[in-house]
């Protein structure tokens, strides 16, 4: 495994160590300069990284480099199908958390555009909002090279709604947050919060937890999964005019009935041991992906 920070390293280590590993070893260097001999394994592994760097071309020669002759190399990570429109340059990221996709999206629009990421309040008293705040700022402090043109506002329904100025934004985009405001009942709050934020004619994108179709309100209920129907209900309540679907997020082998909800899955895994292979199995939850518009009129 491979790292370039001793917060990831340390967390490998743990990993490794609270599931019985022995045969894994973790290294501390980045993917532009791999600190391995030539030809020396057999396959090399990339979950989403690559998108990161700015050297692409140098991250491609450094995993062909390591390979032995016949290794394989197998990447996801995230693709344009197609440029992005010059006018899509001021995106409102809601509640990004640790930081997963700011890590995507602050290297694109930090010569090209512009940035907020609308956290939770500074001034909350929940801890989990304090810990995840200092944990983001930490993130961005780390690498101003990526991050020093991020925007950091709050986002505290039914509060604090000013996630960026009026009508100034291109695109907002959510993942995987829409379940914790319904549960708040806040879902509608946060949407007109977007919407406010929105240029006419702007986007919002959705990704989130999907239950099951005909799943009632209660049966949802903290599980971490909302229906279509609900989320299209809070967007079009703000005003959000529905405009596509994806199932690129879709994960048909999960049947949404998990003892702990969603959380019951990787990479959570809130069961711990117990079906751990199971649930591991099933893999990621499945998800909605809805594009929303915000009428020009």
């Amino acid at each position: 495994g491979l790292d370039m920070t001793d917060e990831m390293l340390e967390l490998a280590e743990r990993n490794r160590a609270e599931a019985g590993i022995d045969n894994a070893h973790f290294v501390k260097g980045t993917i532009e300069n791999i600190p391995l001999p030539d030809a020396i394994v057999d396959v090399v592994i990339s979950n989403c990284v690559i998108n990161l760097s700015t050297d692409k071309d140098r991250v491609l020669a450094e995993a062909f480099r390591v390979l032995r002759p016949g290794g394989r190399f197998a990447v996801a990570d995230v693709v344009l199908l197609r440029d992005l429109e010059p006018r899509l340059m001021t995106v409102v990221e809601l509640w990004p958390g640790r930081g997963w996709y700011t890590e995507v999206l602050a290297p694109y629009l930090r010569d090209k555009g512009k940035l907020y990421a609308a956290h939770f309040p500074a001034q909350s008293n929940v801890e989990y909002y304090q810990k995840g705040l200092a944990a983001f700022k930490a993130m961005l402090a780390a690498n101003p090279a990526l991050y020093d043109r991020v925007v950091l506002t709050e986002l505290g329904p039914p509060d604090s709604l000013a996630v960026a100025p009026p009508a100034s934004a291109d695109a907002v985009l959510t993942f995987r947050n829409m379940h914790n405001w319904m549960g708040q009942g806040n879902d509608v709050k946060v949407m007109q919060a977007a919407f406010a934020a929105l240029k006419p004619g702007g986007v919002l994108g959705v990704v989130e937890h999907r239950a099951a179709a005909n799943a009632t309100a209660e049966q949802v209920k903290d599980s971490g999964y909302m229906t279509e129907e609900m989320v299209i209900k809070a967007a079009e309540a703000a005003g959000f005019v529905l405009e596509a679907k994806s199932e690129i997020n879709a994960n048909p082998r999960d049947t949404r009935d998990h003892p702990k909800g969603v959380w019951t899955l990787p990479p959570s895994l809130a069961l711990g041991d117990t079906d751990r292979e199971k649930y591991v199995a099933i893999g990621e939850s499945d998800r909605m992906t809805l594009r929303f518009r915000k009428p020009t009129q």
